[in-house]
């Protein structure tokens, strides 16, 4: 018996050292969603009606601004939107949570939509290339 003592020190030992440092290790590994390669569908933009009510993340939305609403992506992402079309790309920042409708990957600020030439047909086939990631 005396000899299984140290082999069941040994163990003791390996497992509270993997207790304390898994979720260590843990805190530093980015989640799943953060590697997503460049995603490509369809954008539109927000209407005006939206201009001063407050968006998901909390923030006032200003149509001006070149912000974004995205299903998933952390807020505070900047995000580049490349237009398949004609190839004008605008850098925005995503503060809300959309779109509504299934179809479209994202919806941008009237500002984002003008700089990439979306604004008169509303809708448009994008890429989107995350920039900088926001805070999980």
């Amino acid at each position: 018996m005396k000899a299984s003592l140290p082999a069941f020190r040994a163990i003791k030992i390996a497992v509270a050292i993997m207790v304390v440092a898994g979720p260590l290790t843990g805190c530093a590994a980015r989640p799943a969603m953060l590697v997503k390669p460049a995603q490509e569908g369809i954008a539109s933009y927000y209407s005006n009606d939206f201009v001063g009510r407050k968006t998901s993340s909390g923030e006032i939305f200003d149509n001006s601004k070149f912000t974004a609403a995205h299903r998933t992506y952390p807020f505070g992402t900047i995000v580049k939107v490349t237009n398949l079309t004609t190839n004008a790309n605008v850098e925005v920042r995503i503060n809300d949570r959309g779109p509504v409708k299934q179809e479209r990957v994202i919806d941008l600020s009237f500002a984002a939509a003008k700089a990439i030439g979306i604004d008169r047909a509303g809708l448009a086939r994008v890429r989107l290339d995350v920039v900088k990631w926001g805070k999980v």
